[in-house]
């Protein structure tokens, strides 16, 4: 059986019969003793009453309205339905409540005929009884209502008999059949209760999978839909987070490949024409070819290294950012580098040297580009708590505030800027992946005077 949603209901209908099966055969096993048990204290009880009324009633020979109210006396005092037959079948008496009974339907379904030492019939309704029965006298023998009842009796001894008609006794086994109805009805109300549930969860588990399918088809934008808050629901999220990770990941490196392959196509074109024009170049000009031959093969150097690096972080490469870092150190030395002044403190923080190092030479050389000499580096506490700001400040054009989230995307340049002034468009690119790899962040915004204010926001040791 292939179907989830089958097998679970299958379990759950299974686990119900047994119960219910286990259930009836316990019931019924108590039932059957309590009967077992109500019936041999009735039929004591019963032969208790049938010896006082023997040794109580008038005898035999008495006037019958003297032994009918002797017997309705004994029927006030006992609260029993009593009647008497002579030994010929006649009828000597009966009490009130036993003539009621014989008018209502089925009144005498429990009557109990008891025959006495003189061969009357003492007739007594079974309190509580499940099936009517004879049962003997101490000194007595079987039970009978003269010769016509004793004929019917012998007829059928499994069925009492009243005035020479049968008895209508319920059998046993209505009871046990009340009892396998219920469980069936709760059986049959649990089973049909169970199937929405269950189909409903692995209708969920269905669609999980045909999302999964369609995205291992090739579908990235697919997504699904996620209902309720249980565990299925978590699985859908979970796999929705990942596919958007995922479709993110493929398309960056789809416009990584293609903006790379465009942004090599021009230093190299720029030197397939120089290394073309050197040979049949003069002196000077060949000193002016030589330098852009440099020129273009350091730009693709460039380019093919960050290109790596950019590929390596956003694939998740296994970078260690737990080295202890004297931030001021580092930030003096590229300072130094391009001659940016330095201000203010920190204490060391924990990072990748190399990575870091990186973003902060990026931002230093864009400002420098843009700015000319008007760079300054600072290091100050964040109006983030437990965060330090590193800040590159220029005096340059400054950023449209519509661009300050665009610069940071891959090969991302500014309308207006050429190739050459503005670099491949990968430097702020690849100081946002090193800043959130420290996690922390990196934003743009206006510098008091004029110019922009590149910030690297980084976490403190």
């Amino acid at each position: 059986m292939k179907s989830l949603y089958l097998r679970i209901w299958l379990t759950v209908v299974a686990a119900l019969a047994l119960f219910a099966l286990a259930s009836g055969w316990l019931v019924q096993r108590h039932l059957d003793q309590e009967r077992v048990r109500s019936d041999a204290q009735v039929a004591e009880r019963m032969a208790a009453w049938g010896e006082l009324l023997q040794g109580s009633l008038p005898e035999a020979w008495e006037t019958p309205q003297s032994q009918a109210d002797a017997l309705k006396e004994w029927s006030r005092r006992l609260r029993l339905p009593l009647a008497l037959d002579a030994p010929g079948g006649a009828r000597i008496g009966a009490s009130d409540s036993f003539m009621r009974r014989e008018v209502e339907p089925g009144g005498l379904s429990r009557v109990v005929a008891i025959r006495l030492d003189d061969g009357r019939t003492l007739w007594l309704v079974r309190p509580g009884g499940r099936k009517a029965r004879d049962l003997d006298a101490p000194e007595a023998g079987q039970a009978g209502l003269g010769a016509e009842g004793a004929n019917r009796a012998a007829a059928s001894p499994d069925r009492p008999t009243f005035l020479g008609l049968p008895v209508a006794v319920p059998p046993d086994w209505p009871a046990s059949l009340s009892l396998l109805l219920l469980l069936g009805l709760l059986f049959l109300g649990v089973a049909a209760g169970a199937w929405p549930i269950v189909r409903s969860l692995t209708r969920r588990l269905e669609l999980l999978q045909q999302g999964v399918e369609a995205f291992g088809a090739g579908a990235l934008h697919h997504r699904i839909q996620a209902e309720g808050s249980d565990e299925v629901a978590a699985v859908a999220h979970s796999f929705n987070r990942a596919a958007e990770r995922i479709e993110t990941l493929v398309q960056t490196h789809q416009r990584l490949l293609a903006n790379a392959s465009h942004e090599l196509r021009s230093p190299l074109a720029r030197l397939r024409m120089a290394v073309e024009m050197f040979e049949s170049a003069g002196p000077a000009q060949r000193a002016s070819l030589k330098t852009e031959i440099d020129t273009n093969v350091s730009e693709l150097d460039a380019l093919v290294e960050e290109v790596l690096l950019s590929s390596r972080l956003d694939a998740g490469a296994a970078v260690d950012v737990r080295d202890r870092i004297d931030l001021m150190a580092l930030l003096a030395e590229e300072g130094a580098r391009l001659d940016v002044p330095l201000q203010g403190d920190n204490d060391p923080i924990w990072g990748n040297e190399r990575l870091l190092r990186r973003a902060v030479r990026n931002l230093l050389e864009n400002a420098r580009r843009y700015a000319g000499d008007e760079v300054l580096l600072q290091v100050q506490p964040s109006p983030k708590p437990g965060f330090v700001d590193i800040r590159v400040c220029d005096r340059g054009p400054g950023v449209p505030e519509d661009q300050r989230e665009k610069i940071f995307e891959p090969f991302y340049r500014m309308p207006g800027h050429a190739e050459r002034e503005g670099g491949v468009g990968l430097g702020l690119s690849l100081v946002k992946q090193i800043a959130q790899r420290h996690q922390g962040s990196v934003f743009c915004e206006p510098n008091s005077g004029g110019g922009s204010c590149f910030v690297i926001r980084l976490p403190q040791a």
